[in-house]
């Protein structure tokens, strides 16, 4: 992942992410090329840490569609961050199912123990966390999911949580 550009930066792509783009938008028929844009948006987030909106303008731009088009997906999609995120993104499930079981109790615990609110990052630049809906796991939570990699982990406890968050630290620092 590149270092993370604030809103007024400009945004240059390499050609090694135009590569990328034209291989996606060869997958739709010709004219169709607004099909691509949830996949090109995803090349964006993993190059850049997040879709910002000059990143938006030139995806808007190479897709040959208006700008707004873009902000209306991006906006409308979780996936997408519309702001810089730690290099981990700890997402717990907050539907029915988990917090019956601690979800609360979960999320509480990772924001006293990153000592940042949900959506900020913490300032050595590693973690984000935040609620989301269903993760699809019902019968194993609490759960929670790491981006980028989307890794998935079950049956949470305040002890694994920091296990985990303490292997993410040495894994960041190897």
């Amino acid at each position: 992942m590149l270092s993370v550009q604030d809103t007024n930066t400009p945004v240059t792509f390499s050609p090694e992410l135009i590569s990328k783009f034209a291989d996606v938008v060869s997958r739709y028929p010709v004219g169709k090329q607004k099909s691509a844009l949830l996949p090109i948006l995803h090349l964006v987030q993993a190059e850049f840490g997040w879709t910002s909106v000059p990143a938006m303008d030139k995806v808007a731009e190479y897709l040959s569609i208006q700008p707004i088009e873009v902000y209306e997906v991006a906006s409308f999609y979780t996936m997408y961050f519309l702001k810089p995120q730690g290099k981990y993104m700890l997402e717990v499930c907050r539907t029915g199912p988990c917090e019956i079981v601690g979800a609360s109790k979960i999320m509480d615990h990772i924001e006293n123990t990153l000592g940042v609110k949900e959506g900020d990052v913490t300032p050595d630049g590693l973690f984000s966390w935040r609620g989301v809906e269903c993760l699809a796991a019902c019968g194993f939570g609490p759960v929670l999911q790491i981006g980028p990699e989307y890794t998935f982990y079950e049956n949470l406890t305040t002890e694994s949580v920091d296990k985990l968050i303490g292997d993410l630290k040495g894994k960041a620092n190897n």
